[in-house]
């Protein structure tokens, strides 16, 4: 904007509420800090219900939620999937846990285990593991025991 005041003056509060921010979460001791103790979660939190209230109190204008809506047809019916596919799926999985070479399985699983514990690409084996045909939840649990699970910290 060539150096308009207005503009720099609003360039330069972003810039130092952006500061305080990061002062902020260095404070804490950095940004996984910041997560762990909630900080981080509780500001997105207070920001969507502001944001909320807002909208709901017509302060801010979302066009189609609160201002310039227009009739439409509701939806027609919502997908149910038939019980008698998981049914399936599970009979299927079971017949391939029977016919695939089940100790080639666990060793290509094992190698992903030891890999998994270097900063190695995990993808080749993951690869090796798909092709001897281990099934996603078995890789899935070969990593979860390496790395183990993100739970999140609520804190209200």
């Amino acid at each position: 904007m060539a150096g308009s005041y207005y503009i720099e003056s609003l360039t330069d509060k972003i810039e130092e509420e952006a500061m305080n921010y990061i002062k902020k979460i260095d404070e804490l001791g950095g940004a996984i800090r910041a997560i762990e103790k909630g900080y981080i979660q509780k500001e997105i939190q207070d920001a969507a219900y502001k944001y909320q209230m807002e909208v709901e109190s017509g302060e801010r204008i979302v066009v189609g939620v609160n201002k310039f809506q227009i009739e439409e047809e509701g939806h027609k019916e919502i997908l149910r999937v038939d019980p008698e596919v998981e049914r399936l799926q599970r009979q299927k999985l079971q017949a391939l846990k029977e016919e695939r070479d089940n100790r080639l399985v666990e060793e290509k699983l094992m190698v992903l285990k030891e890999k998994a514990s270097t900063d190695e690409n995990l993808m080749p084996y993951i690869l090796d593991a798909v092709k001897a045909y281990a099934s996603l939840g078995e890789i899935c649990g070969v990593l979860r025991e390496v790395f183990g699970e993100y739970e999140q910290s609520i804190i209200l």
